[in-house]
């Protein structure tokens, strides 16, 4: 995500003069708007004094972040541009204009891609949850990133500006809108015509069940511009969620929520499996008769055996899973149910 503050950098020459604080001044018109528009004709009423602790921290993140962005002169993706700048793979494109396009969708395919790992793997998803605990979702909430994921973010763009090499106008350019459409689909509005629009970009109601506490919900919708990568891959959902943010307590203030991306996310607790004994040892036995063609004469020992097997199957040996996650837990929970109904079929 752009950091606001980078565009002033003293150090840095711009193509333009202008070009900078324009980018700057767009922004932040736009984030004027859709705040007034949010306020207006909100999607969702949501609590004042909650809402104006979800901006305190949103905005003291992004204030953060901006500020050890450029302490650390990550925001040198631009000086990088320059540097790089037609000698990357883009030079076999005469076309100036097939390589904004390029570039443009490429960087949102790679922001995609990341997005989705942020959910797959624990270990980035412990920074991820930070943006994902807001329980009220408004277009501050884009800027509620944790300061590592956003530094990762930078590096992986940065291998991207070299390896494309993209111009430092087009990496301005590229940035500006990708951020101006982070903001829009955090936006807690609704509008005639959105999931039209929503077959071509992520539009704000898709973008509200990305940020479900349900993980089946959650774990969709990634795309940060174009809605085409989810359809493509099979992770679009159109749910409208029952909550927003992640289950359980977690901190809502600045320091906190930074703490809170340096912690494993706790073990969920494991669920009980809503099994009917009786009914799934009847089902067995009965597969057990079957296969034999019903010869009668069997029926007690069928139903011995299928109970034998039934019980040792929900309360047999178990692998330990107190070191788990939360989400290792459902994916045991998942395979002990396909176990239980292979065990039906034999």
């Amino acid at each position: 995500m752009l950091s606001l503050t980078a565009l002033f950098e003293p150090h840095f020459k711009w193509p333009s003069t202008l070009s900078g604080e324009l980018a700057a001044f767009v922004l932040l018109v736009f984030f004027g708007v859709l705040s007034t528009l949010e306020f207006i004709f909100p999607r969702e009423k949501l609590p004042a004094k909650p809402l104006r602790r979800s901006y305190k921290t949103n905005i003291s993140l992004f204030v953060f972040n901006s500020t050890i962005m450029s302490l650390l002169s990550v925001s040198s993706l631009f000086l990088l541009a320059q540097r790089h700048s037609h000698q990357g793979l883009l030079r076999y494109l005469d076309d100036p204009l097939w390589q904004a396009v390029l570039s443009f969708v490429l960087l949102d395919l790679l922001l995609y891609l990341w997005h989705k790992a942020c959910h797959r793997f624990d270990r980035l998803w412990m920074f991820h949850r930070v943006h994902h605990n807001d329980p009220y979702l408004n277009i501050s909430t884009a800027f509620r990133v944790h300061v590592i994921e956003l530094l990762i973010t930078n590096a992986l763009k940065a291998t991207y500006i070299v390896f494309l090499g993209i111009d430092q106008i087009t990496v301005l350019v590229n940035e500006v809108i990708i951020t101006l459409f982070v903001m829009f689909h955090h936006t807690n509005i609704t509008f005639k015509g959105e999931k039209l629009l929503g077959y071509i970009i992520i539009v704000p109601y898709l973008h509200r069940t990305h940020h479900s506490v349900q993980r089946h919900e959650h774990d969709s919708n990634y795309g940060a511009v174009l809605s085409l990568w989810d359809r493509l891959f099979g992770s679009l959902t159109e749910f409208k969620p029952a909550a927003i943010g992640i289950n359980g307590h977690s901190p809502q203030d600045f320091i906190n929520l930074l703490k809170l991306g340096f912690s494993l996310p706790s073990p969920a607790p494991a669920q009980p499996l809503a099994v009917n004994l009786d009914v799934m040892i009847a089902e067995a036995a009965y597969y057990k008769a079957e296969k034999r063609n019903f010869h009668p004469g069997y029926e007690l020992l069928d139903w011995l055996e299928a109970k034998k097997e039934i019980i040792k199957l929900v309360y047999g040996t178990k692998p330990a899973i107190k070191k788990q996650t939360g989400r290792a837990q459902s994916n045991y929970i998942k395979s002990r149910s396909l176990s239980l109904i292979h065990a039906l079929k034999q």
